[in-house]
C-alpha cells in the first residue's frame, strides 16, 4: 500500500511539476545569442538564456507558440504539442532585415529619424506616467568575473590566500561574486516603492546579494544607473525633452511585427565625455513607444568605475496599450590598477499586475524588507523558480564556494588561537587576535607603536600606544571593551595614562533592534589634550611642520579627568548623547625647541594659542555636561530578517548641542551656557553636478567663567595639505577666531560640477578631471569677518584635488593660496576611509 501511495504521489508531483522545453538560441552563424527572451505566446510566462545561449522553460503537457526575441533580430515563433516528455526546442535568429522608404532627403536636409524622436519627445511624458501604480516580481541574477589580478595592486602584493578564497585560477581569472535573488516589487506614483525580497543567495556566502532590481527608465529625462556611483551626473535619456541639443539620430529603416512597423534609428552623441549613450533604440510607429534598445555607455560618457557597460532591453505589451519591461541586461567591463573584470546583471521581471489595489498604508519607510526565509532556500527551490539557466561554471562556483565556506569557517576557528603575536607586529603592522574561551569570542587590537611615535616642541619625541579588549556578553546582547592607553614624551618625560570602558549593543546578535544602538562609556586617568580637542591637527603633519618650518600649531594641555558618556541611536536616525566630564587642567610648557632649519626657529610660538592667550593659562578645574540631538527627517530603510537598517535621507542632517560648564563641583571653576546648530546636506542637481553644504550657528548664553579650552573654536587649516574640506576653514588658524561672542554663524558650499563645463575643454575632458568650486565665510559678533572663495579640479589620476583660494579678512588685503588633498572617484572613498578611522580613538577626546 506505501508503495503504491508512493508511486502516486511521485506520479502526482511530476506531473504538477510539467516537463521541460530548452535549447539553444544562436544566429546564423551558429553564434550563441546570449539573454535573450523566450516568451509563452499568450500567456505571462517567459524565461531568458544564459550567456550561452542556453534556455529552460517549464510547460504543462498541451499546445505552445513559443516566441524567440532579440534586439537586432527578427523574432522567431515556433509552434509545438508537448507531451510527457522533455522537448529540445532551438531557435536560429535571423538580423533584422530592414526596409528604406522610398524618402528624398534634400541636399542640407534633414534625416527622418528626427521627425520619429520629435514624436517620441512629446509622447515621452505620457509614457512615464502612463501607468500610475503597478506590482511584479523580478528575478535578478549577477556575476562579476575576474580577468586578471595583478600580483601587486598600488605596490601592495596580495595575498595568496585571498586568491585562494576567491578561487581564482593560476591566471587570475575566474567569478568573484554570484549571486540570484527574486523580488516582488510595488510602485505607486510619483515616488512610492516597496519591495519585499522573497529569496536571496550568495555564492559562498549566508549574506544577501544586489537583490534590488535597477529601473532604468529612458522615459526619464535623466537616466540614473546605480544611485550616481556609475555616472556622477546621471544620462540624458535619448528621448529627453532636450535630446536634440545633444545627440544625432540616424533612420536605419524599419521592420514589421505582429502587424505594426517599427523604426530602427541609431543614436550617436555629438559630444565626446558628455554623458550620453550611443547605440540602437527601435520606436514603434503611430505611438511613438520604445520597442526595444541597445545602448551602449563608454569612458567617452564620463563612465567612472567602469569602462563599458551595454544595456539592453525588451518591452511586451501587457494590457490592451501598456507595454513594460520583459528582461533587462546590463553587462560591464572594467579595468583599473591592473586589475580587469567583466559582468552583467540579469533582470527579467514578470506577473505584472496594473491595478494593484494597494491597502491604505501599504508604503512605509520600510522600502526594501527581506523574507524571514529569505537566504535560507534549498537548490531545488532554485532550480524551479530560476527564468535564466546557470552556466557550468556558476554552478560549479556554487558548489565550490558553498563547501570552501564550510571548510574556512571551521579552519578559521581552529587558527584563531594559533597565530602567535610577532615583534613586527607590536612595532609595524599592528595587532589584531581573536581567542576563543567556551564559546566567547575575545578580541584583541593594537595600534602599531612606530604609527603613534609623533614630535612636539612641548614632549619631544612622544609615543602613544594603546590597546583594547573585547568581549562578546551574550546574554547581556552587549560588546564590552576595556581600552589602555599610554602617552610617554621622551623630552619632559612625563607619562600619561588612561583607562576606558565601552559598553554597546552586540551588532550580531539575532535582535530585531541592530540598529536601535546604544552605547554607554567611562574613562578617566591622566592625559594629554589639545585646547580644541576636535582640532583635525594630527602628530604627524604637525611633527612635519614642526621639524621642517618652525610651525608648532599644535598646543597641549595634561589632564587629570573623568568622564561618562551615554549614546542612544534608533534606527530611525535620530540619535541623542550626553556627556559628563570634570577635568583638572594643568599648563605645560615647551620642553625643546629643536628643528630641523635653524633659520625658521623664531617661528617657534609658546605652548599656548598666542592668538587669543598673552600668557599661559592658570590650573584650573572644569565640570561640564553636554546634550547632542541629531536628527533627518524623511529616512527610509532595509528591513533584514532581523534587523532593520537606515537607507538614509534626501533631507538635511539637524544637529543641536547645548553644554553647561557648572561651577562648584569638586571645585570646578567654570560657569558657562553653550549651544549650537548644524544643518548639513547636499542636493543632486543631475546634469549640473552635486552641490554639499554646511551651515552652523551658536554662541554663549552665559560665559561668566569661561576659559580658553572651552571657547568655540572652528575647524580650520594652515597647510596646504587638506585633511577636510566641506567643514573647513582653508586659510586660518586653528584659534585665530576662537570666541566666547554670544553669537557666530558659519557657512560653508561647494559645488562638484562632475564633467560640467570640463568637458568642453579638450585636455581636461580628455583627462577627466572635474571643476570644483565654493566658499567658506564665518561672522563672529560683533564685527569679525572671514571669507574664502576658491575654485579647482578634482579627479585627479582620480584621488587628489588641487585649489587655487582667495582668503579676504578684517584689516587684511585680499590673499591668494592654494591647497592639496583627496578627491575623486578615490579620493573621494580614501575620505571617507579616514573619517572612520579618525573616530577610532575618539573616547580619548572629549
Amino acid at each position: 500500500m506505501r508503495f503504491i501511495l508512493l508511486l502516486l504521489t511521485v506520479a502526482i508531483a511530476s506531473h504538477a511539476t510539467g516537463q521541460l522545453v530548452h535549447g539553444t538560441v544562436r544566429d546564423e552563424n551558429g553564434n550563441p545569442l546570449p539573454f535573450a527572451s523566450i516568451i509563452v505566446k499568450g500567456t505571462s510566462k517567459g524565461v531568458v538564456s544564459n550567456s550561452a545561449g542556453f534556455y529552460q522553460i517549464q510547460l504543462s503537457p498541451g499546445f505552445y507558440a513559443i516566441q524567440c526575441h532579440y534586439v537586432g533580430y527578427t523574432t522567431t515563433e515556433k509552434r509545438i504539442e508537448l507531451g510527457n516528455a522533455d522537448t529540445t526546442l532551438d531557435f536560429v535568429m535571423r538580423i533584422q532585415r530592414l526596409e528604406m522608404k522610398e524618402i528624398v532627403i534634400a541636399k542640407g536636409g534633414e534625416d527622418p529619424a528626427y521627425e520619429i524622436i520629435r514624436n517620441a519627445i512629446r509622447q515621452r511624458p505620457y509614457y512615464e506616467g502612463q501607468v500610475s501604480a503597478f506590482s511584479a516580481d523580478v528575478y535578478i541574477k549577477g556575476m562579476i568575473r575576474l580577468l586578471n589580478l595583478p600580483q601587486r595592486v598600488l605596490g601592495k602584493k596580495i595575498p595568496e590566500e585571498d586568491r585562494k578564497d576567491m578561487a581564482l585560477d593560476s591566471a587570475g581569472q575566474g567569478i568573484v561574486y554570484l549571486s540570484e535573488s527574486l523580488t516582488h516589487v510595488s510602485v505607486e506614483k510619483p515616488d512610492k516603492i516597496k519591495m519585499d525580497v522573497i529569496s536571496s543567495r550568495v555564492s559562498g556566502s549566508d549574506g544577501f546579494g544586489f537583490d534590488f532590481p535597477v529601473f532604468i527608465d529612458f522615459y526619464k529625462n535623466n537616466v540614473d544607473l546605480s544611485e550616481k556611483t556609475v555616472g556622477q551626473r546621471g544620462f540624458v535619456s535619448p528621448i529627453a525633452d532636450n535630446a536634440l541639443n545633444f545627440y544625432r539620430y540616424k533612420f536605419l529603416g524599419s521592420f514589421f511585427e505582429n502587424g505594426k512597423e517599427i523604426n530602427t534609428i541609431r543614436v550617436t552623441p555629438k559630444r565626446d565625455y558628455e554623458p550620453l549613450f550611443s547605440g540602437i533604440i527601435n520606436i514603434s510607429d503611430g505611438d511613438w513607444r520604445i520597442f526595444n534598445c541597445k545602448l551602449f555607455l563608454t569612458k567617452k560618457s564620463q563612465l567612472q568605475i567602469v569602462d563599458t557597460i551595454r544595456i539592453s532591453q525588451i518591452y511586451e505589451p501587457v494590457w490592451k496599450d501598456i507595454w513594460r519591461i520583459r528582461n533587462q541586461t546590463i553587462y560591464f567591463h572594467a579595468s583599473q590598477l591592473g586589475i580587469e573584470a567583466n559582468g552583467d546583471f540579469v533582470n527579467v521581471y514578470s506577473n505584472y499586475d496594473l491595478d494593484p489595489r494597494f491597502p491604505k498604508d501599504f508604503f512605509g519607510k520600510t522600502i526594501i524588507r527581506y523574507d524571514t526565509a529569505a537566504n535560507k532556500r534549498d537548490s531545488l527551490y532554485w532550480t524551479k523558480i530560476r527564468p535564466v539557466p546557470l552556466e557550468p561554471d556558476e554552478s560549479r562556483d556554487f558548489q565550490l564556494k558553498d563547501s570552501l565556506k564550510l571548510i574556512r569557517d571551521t579552519a578559521n576557528r581552529i587558527l584563531m588561537n594559533s597565530k602567535k603575536i610577532t615583534a613586527l607586529d607590536w612595532i609595524w603592522n599592528g595587532v589584531n587576535k581573536w581567542y576563543q574561551h567556551d564559546k566567547q569570542i575575545i578580541r584583541f587590537r593594537s595600534e602599531p607603536v612606530l604609527k603613534t611615535i609623533q614630535y612636539n616642541t612641548v614632549e619631544g619625541i612622544a609615543v602613544n600606544p594603546s590597546v583594547v579588549f573585547s568581549k562578546n556578553l551574550r546574554t547581556m546582547k552587549t560588546n564590552a571593551s576595556m581600552i589602555l592607553d599610554a602617552r610617554y614624551g621622551f623630552g619632559n618625560r612625563h607619562f600619561n595614562p588612561w583607562v576606558g570602558f565601552v559598553f554597546n549593543s552586540d551588532r550580531n546578535s539575532n535582535d530585531s533592534s541592530f540598529y536601535n544602538y546604544h552605547s554607554f562609556s567611562i574613562a578617566g586617568g591622566k592625559r594629554v589634550s589639545q585646547f580644541y580637542k576636535e582640532s583635525r591637527i594630527n602628530g604627524l603633519l604637525n611633527s612635519i611642520s614642526t621639524l621642517f618650518y618652525g610651525g608648532n600649531d599644535m598646543k597641549l594641555y595634561e589632564n587629570y579627568f573623568a568622564k561618562a558618556s551615554y549614546d542612544k541611536k534608533w534606527d530611525n536616525g535620530n540619535e541623542i548623547i550626553l556627556r559628563g566630564l570634570y577635568e583638572d587642567r594643568i599648563p605645560i610648557e615647551n620642553s625643546t625647541m629643536y628643528i630641523f632649519n635653524k633659520k625658521w626657529k623664531t617661528r617657534l610660538t609658546p605652548n599656548y594659542p598666542v592668538e587669543i592667550l598673552d600668557s599661559q593659562f592658570a590650573r584650573h578645574q572644569a565640570a561640564i555636561v553636554n546634550l547632542i540631538f541629531r536628527f533627518q527627517p524623511g529616512q527610509q530603510y532595509i528591513q533584514y530578517p532581523n534587523y532593520r537598517m537606515s537607507l538614509g535621507s534626501t533631507f538635511p542632517k539637524f544637529e543641536i548641542q547645548y553644554q553647561k560648564g557648572i561651577q562648584g563641583i569638586l571645585g570646578s571653576d567654570v560657569n558657562f551656557d553653550k549651544w549650537q546648530f548644524n544643518v548639513t546636506g547636499d542636493a543632486d542637481l543631475k546634469l549640473a553636478g552635486t552641490l554639499k553644504y554646511f551651515f552652523s550657528t551658536g554662541g554663549f548664553l552665559n560665559s561668566k567663567e569661561v576659559f580658553v579650552q572651552d571657547y568655540k573654536h572652528f575647524n580650520a587649516n594652515t597647510y596646504h595639505v587638506v585633511d577636510e574640506y566641506l567643514f573647513d576653514f582653508q586659510n586660518a588658524g586653528v584659534y585665530q577666531y576662537s570666541n566666547k561672542s554670544p553669537y557666530y554663524a558659519e557657512f560653508h558650499f561647494e559645488h562638484h560640477a562632475k564633467g560640467m563645463i570640463t568637458n568642453k575643454i579638450p585636455l581636461l575632458r580628455k583627462l577627466n578631471w572635474f571643476l570644483v568650486e565654493g566658499a567658506n565665510s564665518l561672522y563672529v559678533s560683533p564685527r569679525t569677518g572671514h571669507l574664502e572663495l576658491f575654485a579647482g579640479l578634482e579627479n585627479i589620476l582620480k584621488i587628489f584635488r588641487v585649489d587655487v583660494m582667495m582668503t579676504m579678512q578684517n584689516g587684511f588685503k585680499p590673499a591668494v593660496t592654494y591647497r592639496i588633498g583627496f578627491g575623486g572617484l578615490i579620493g573621494d572613498a580614501l575620505n571617507a576611509a579616514n573619517s572612520v578611522l579618525g573616530n577610532t580613538k575618539i573616547i580619548g577626546k572629549w
